[in-house]
């Protein structure tokens, strides 16, 4: 464990936890963090780095050169956005706009990175180029896509990317990573089935009935997973939303109901077993019914796939930082999406989870009312990068 790097981060700790706790205060949701990314823009130029604001519309792109010899370069990435949930933890930096807060930590993943840059301004004793990504809009508003489509990789060329996130249950500085991939395609789907409806209790008999539809479709849904999935393979499919038919009219039979919900998977083989199985049981129990079906599967992202040489330099700038017991190369996948996927199909790389322990309200799950980053975390973030950079840029340990 490097306890010299930690102990000099720790001394950082208060100035960043003010930083993070003023992005918390002020949430911002995908493709409107306009304050976000001028705090962030602000704080780069203060620290003497180069800066480069609007990549993606709100994306900011920090660049600094080493001073010693080197010509390889590096990107390490934080998101900034924030999530349309009301915030109830009653923290006296607890969100000022209703509606949103930092539900899932990026203000941590921020402040965290603007450490690191921090930190390797005022010791820049390595050998490449440093581009510290600063990513909007990463919860389902294509952030990520926005800054490569802006030119992200030939404006700021790397020779691999780099991305962390927090995840609350997990040791407080421990990682977890492992090659191939490690988060799931995070696709939506919708279906729409359509009758007659008609009169509940006068003329049941006489219409096509959607509801029992709905039903027998969603029993159906589970038998994809377990029935027409591999075993050895993963995938989700949940339901998430129905509507159909008027509580002030119970009586009429709805003639049309709509569901919605949301498909995991791995593999673009069983992405488009789940897309074909779904179409086909729904048209199939339609036509069953006497319905029509109208089903629309969204392709929101790609699954995440960590290179295996990335891996194993990260896996190695975690352990050297936190020692080899706090570190897990072959971490358990994850259904969650992350949208970091799409720079991971552009350049080489790998994405790492970091555990912030249970500190204050970090207790509670993500993109819960009442969860909150847990600051004593930052200092292992930041060492997380200036470890990463160590190992790829030959700093001197």
């Amino acid at each position: 464990m490097n306890e010299s790097l930690l102990a000099r981060l720790r001394a950082l700790q208060p100035e960043l936890a003010a930083i993070r706790q003023d992005i918390h205060a002020h949430p911002e949701i995908g493709m409107e963090e306009k304050r976000t990314a001028a705090l962030v823009a602000e704080k780069l130029r203060a620290w003497g780095i180069s800066v480069t604001e609007g990549v993606g519309r709100y994306g900011v792109v920090g660049t600094l050169k080493g001073r010693l010899p080197g010509q390889r370069a590096i990107g390490l990435r934080a998101d900034m956005d924030a999530l349309m949930i009301p915030e109830a933890t009653g923290l006296p930096y607890a969100s000022r706009h209703e509606g949103l807060m930092h539900a899932c930590g990026h203000d941590g993943h921020t402040t965290m990175l603007l450490g690191a840059a921090k930190y390797l301004a005022e010791n820049p004793d390595f050998g490449g180029t440093v581009q510290f990504i600063f990513q909007p809009a990463e919860e389902g508003r294509g952030g990520a896509k926005a800054m490569l489509a802006d030119g992200l990789f030939e404006r700021f060329p790397v020779d691999a990317v780099y991305g962390l996130h927090n995840m609350p249950d997990m040791p407080l500085g421990s990682f977890g990573i492992r090659p191939g991939p490690f988060m799931a395609a995070p696709d939506r789907w919708f279906v729409t089935f359509r009758g007659t409806g008609g009169h509940g209790g006068a003329a049941a008999h006489l219409s096509t009935d959607v509801t029992v539809l709905q039903a027998q479709y969603i029993l159906a849904l589970q038998t994809i997973v377990s029935r027409n999935v591999a075993a050895i393979d993963a995938a989700v499919i949940s339901v998430g939303a129905i509507a159909g038919g008027a509580f002030g009219s119970t009586n009429v039979m709805p003639a049309e109901i709509r569901l919605g919900g949301t498909a995991r998977s791995f593999t673009p083989a069983v992405r488009d077993l789940m897309e074909r199985r779904m179409k086909e049981l729904a048209d199939g129990l339609a036509a069953t019914f006497g319905c029509t079906a109208e089903v629309e599967y969204r392709r929101n992202g790609t699954p995440l796939v960590n290179h295996a040489e990335q891996t194993a330099i990260a896996a190695r700038a975690a352990r050297a930082l936190a020692g080899a017991a706090q570190v897990s190369d072959n971490a358990p996948p994850v259904t969650g999406g992350e949208d970091f996927a799409y720079m991971l199909d552009a350049r080489p790389g790998a994405f790492i989870f970091m555990g912030q322990g249970a500190g204050g309200a970090s207790s509670e799950g993500l993109h819960t009312p009442t969860y909150d980053f847990n600051d004593d975390a930052i200092p292992h973030g930041v060492g997380y990068w200036v470890s990463l950079v160590q190992e790829e840029l030959n700093l001197p340990a």
